[in-house]
């Protein structure tokens, strides 16, 4: 294959719209590394006489990384209909949450429509919501039953964590990337293959931890192994595995009478048997300094407000996790949140450092925060973002950072004494509440209105320990964290606590 095939140019529609869709790409990044990536992809496909028969999967989560990733597999998919007439189907499919803006999907958007991939019939654009697959469309409206599921979920990790932002806001989202990996793979006759941006060492790697964390939180007794639709192949065994820790995680947060709610959320396994993975990382840079042009110029990529908040830029959970950090320091620990936010703001910029995200995108982040008036700006974004994404009020978010019911109500007294004066003499009426001996409907009521969950979900939650194994051993192996010192009263002593995020 030499560089000079690259110069074909036939008259149809279809490949009028490739053409100049490669056009733009080599206009815009340099190809020898797809071209190179490309004859090592076409030795793996199944079908090497009949490209057209082998559909390739991206998946496309609207982040600067995976949309040089999915304008990467785009080159080599026209490389090889220049070279040979014909080329792979491509699926690409971008699973949607709740923390997902608008402004990420009009990046996906322009992204689309810069690689002509609207026009190509041999390009098949997804999104997955939860379990429901459909077409992609810009202007799809979020899905009612995945934003109550999203709510749920960080509002009961959040008051076993005392709203630590990791498990808060990305243990259960992390589940369902996986899930709709399974769900977009096997949808229609399934896909053969999975581009990854992982090395093989890091696919290991990640194979091993799941498997390890799988094994760990069985040895808890909180979830046996069960039988999986399909272990046919090595991805088929690791979505069965996440499947395991996916049912004793919502088993431990949702408690174990909420078995429809678990089975919501159980993570699909039934991929089709020859599916595989095929790495680019070999030819490919993830620095997105290195393809700021691409990115900004030809993709037409914008660095949204909220959809660019941290180590991310596809999710603007990040900037909730640190509107959190400052209610914590103003309320639960009596500092001011300008104290809390910015400690989260140093630990989330060092996590930038740590994942070598471009100095200037770094700078950016630190601007956003860099005054008491930048400050206040962030606090009233974030606010009006849970507000309006998750139905989360202050005094809801508030209520999580105290973590008040866990543990049969350890922190109660003092939350009710501080927060909700008024209720603070009804304390001995809310522990029979919670503790199920009576059901004052109009108390069931109020303590809804302040903490944003029903009653018996803060039923659950008396009962459960802090944190708890299951959670412990997700957070264990997970690097997105740090110790930081810290004060946990206005004037007490400076103290050492672990916190996490993104």
């Amino acid at each position: 294959m030499a560089m000079v095939e690259l110069e074909r140019t036939p008259l149809d529609d279809v490949t009028r719209s490739r053409d100049q869709a490669f056009a733009g790409l080599r206009a815009a990044m340099p190809l020898a590394e797809a071209l190179r990536c490309a004859v090592r992809l076409e030795a793996e496909l199944q079908y090497r006489e009949e490209l057209e028969r082998n559909l390739v999967m991206v998946a496309y989560g609207g982040g600067k990384d995976s949309s040089y990733t999915l304008a990467f597999v785009r080159a080599m998919q026209l490389i090889l209909y220049r070279v040979h007439g014909r080329t792979f189907r491509m699926r690409v499919a971008t699973n949607r949450h709740a923390g997902m803006p608008r402004a990420v999907m009009e990046n996906i958007d322009r992204e689309y429509q810069a690689l002509r991939l609207y026009d190509d019939p041999d390009c098949e654009l997804l999104l997955v919501d939860g379990d429901e697959v459909s077409e992609f469309f810009v202007d799809s409206p979020q899905r009612e039953q995945v934003i109550r599921r999203n709510r749920l979920d960080i509002l009961m990790t959040g008051h076993r964590t005392f709203a630590d932002g990791r498990p808060t806001f990305c243990n259960s989202c992390n589940l369902s990337v996986f899930n709709a990996f399974g769900v977009a793979a096997s949808s229609g006759t399934g896909a053969d293959l999975i581009i990854t941006g992982d090395s093989p060492r890091e696919q290991r790697q990640y194979t091993a931890w799941v498997g390890r964390l799988a094994r760990q939180i069985r040895a808890t007794g909180n979830n046996p192994a069960k039988q999986h639709a399909s272990t046919g192949n090595g991805f088929g065994t690791v979505l069965g595995q996440l499947d395991d820790i996916a049912g004793a995680y919502f088993t431990d947060i949702l408690g174990p009478d909420a078995s429809s709610a678990i089975a919501e959320r159980q993570v699909r396994t039934d991929v089709p048997r020859r599916l595989r993975f095929f790495s680019i990382y070999d030819e490919t840079d993830y620095a997105a300094g290195d393809h700021f042009e691409l990115l900004t110029g030809f993709l037409g990529f914008q660095f949204d407000e909220l959809a660019f908040s941290f180590t991310e830029s596809d999710c603007a959970n990040p900037a909730l996790m640190a509107h959190l950090r400052g209610l914590k320091a103003e309320r639960l620990f009596q500092r001011s949140y300008d104290e809390g936010m910015t400690e989260y703001v140093e630990f989330a910029l060092g996590l930038m450092r740590k994942k070598d995200i471009p100095a200037g995108l770094i700078e950016m982040m630190r601007a956003r925060y860099d005054s008491p008036d930048a400050l206040r700006r962030m606090r009233k974004l974030a606010a009006e973002y849970a507000l309006e994404t998750f139905a989360l009020t202050e005094s809801h978010l508030v209520c999580m950072t105290y973590s008040p019911f866990i543990g049969q109500g350890a922190g109660l007294e003092q939350f009710l004494e501080r927060e909700h004066p008024d209720l603070a003499g009804r304390l001995t009426e809310i522990r029979d509440l919670l503790a199920g001996v009576t059901a004052d409907q109009e108390l069931a009521a109020r303590l809804e209105d302040l903490s944003g969950l029903e009653c018996e979900r803060l039923q659950v939650l008396y009962g459960r320990p802090t944190q708890g194994p299951v959670i412990d051993l997700i957070l264990r192996g997970d690097p997105h964290k740090a110790v930081i010192e810290t004060k946990h009263t206005q004037n007490g002593p400076n103290t050492f606590e672990q916190i996490s995020g993104r």
